[in-house]
């Protein structure tokens, strides 16, 4: 029997449509992490260690020399300005004076008494100008006698700590010889090292603080008292630094402290940070790959400027801030290739069991 045409054509169309399989989308996804721009600071931190100082090392004697009777106070005390430290033997200085007073006041009767002769012309002018002069030189030589006598007790000129007691009770000491060490405390220093590269931004300091090391305590503010313009053999700069008020107790001269240097950063505007793996390079250019709305990726090409204090890569041109970027496995994309975005998972549900 001889077949129609019609079924001949239907059967030689069987081979292509049987085995033809349903439309299907092949396009591969790889999983991709993702990160978003993060805006640059308007400021940068910067940390050293300091170390605390007292304003001054005062070196203090007795203006007059003798024999010590007394010593007030002793090494490490604290002493407020005015305070007695010590005293000498002022037995010679008050008979001295004594003296001196009792020829003082003969003189004052006798010149009163020169003074009604010569009112009444039974004296001469000049007879009565020397006895006036005698007194006033007495009167001078007794205000000595009376400020060596006051000199011999030595007063804190200022508040601080005793830092050495070089003699003791019943030495001879001369004066001016430094008798005590004070460490004038009544305002504290930090002083600490900045290299070449902070020196040059030091007009970008907006704040300076410091905290104790291996302690929580608060962040006292500082104010820069100078910089040494001239760098040392290791090409750092000696900064020194005094607190705005003074502090407590428990920082002393001789403290390490961490100062911390707030600079202004002017061209943060705009400016945003990626970490570092999230760049690659295509034709000598850094990229990156941002997903679209369909999930799939762009290359976007970067202009990146060193990067900050954390390792993370400056974006100066190239980003708005809202973009998508794909995190981790930029080495493994092409362009327009579709993702499948991997969540995070929680730090208090390890492994994505809850």
């Amino acid at each position: 029997m001889k077949a129609s045409p019609t079924l001949l054509l239907l059967i030689g169309l069987l081979p292509f449509t049987g085995c033809q399989a349903p439309q299907q989308d092949t396009q591969l996804k790889r999983s991709v992490e993702l990160t978003t721009p993060t805006p640059l600071l308007p400021y940068s931190l910067k940390s050293f260690t300091g170390i605390v100082e007292e304003a001054q090392e005062i070196n203090l004697g007795f203006k007059t020399a003798g024999q010590i009777e007394r010593i007030v106070v002793k090494e490490g005390d604290r002493v407020e300005k005015g305070q007695l430290l010590a005293c000498l033997d002022d037995s010679d200085y008050t008979l001295g004076i004594k003296a001196l007073e009792i020829q003082h006041e003969q003189l004052s009767h006798e010149v009163a008494r020169l003074e009604q002769l010569y009112e009444n012309n039974s004296l001469a002018g000049n007879d009565y100008e020397k006895a006036k002069a005698g007194l006033e030189q007495v009167g001078v030589q007794l205000q000595i006698n009376r400020n060596k006598c006051n000199y011999t007790r030595l007063h804190a000129p200022v508040g601080g700590y005793v830092q050495s007691i070089n003699f003791e009770e019943a030495e001879m000491v001369d004066a001016g010889t430094p008798f005590i060490t004070l460490l004038d405390t009544h305002r504290l220093d930090v002083t600490l090292d900045i290299p070449a590269s902070l020196y040059a931004q030091r007009k970008l300091i907006e704040r300076i603080s410091c905290r104790q090391l291996h302690a929580s305590g608060e962040e006292l503010p500082l104010k820069l008292v100078g910089i040494t313009p001239k760098a040392d053999g290791n090409q750092l700069y000696k900064m020194r630094l005094t607190f705005e008020t003074l502090p407590a107790e428990e920082i002393t001269p001789g403290l390490n402290v961490e100062v911390i240097i707030r600079l202004s950063n002017p061209d943060a505007a705009g400016t945003h940070t990626l970490p570092l793996h999230a760049l690659f390079y295509n034709n000598g250019e850094t990229c990156v790959w941002v997903v679209n709305d369909d999930s799939t990726v762009s290359r976007r090409s970067l202009v990146v400027d060193g990067t900050d204090e954390t390792g993370r890569a400056i974006v100066v041109k190239g980003l708005d801030g809202d973009e998508r970027i794909v995190n981790a496995g930029v080495n493994t994309l092409q362009e327009h290739d579709k993702v499948r975005i991997l969540e995070h998972n929680s730090q208090t549900n390890v492994g994505g069991v809850l």
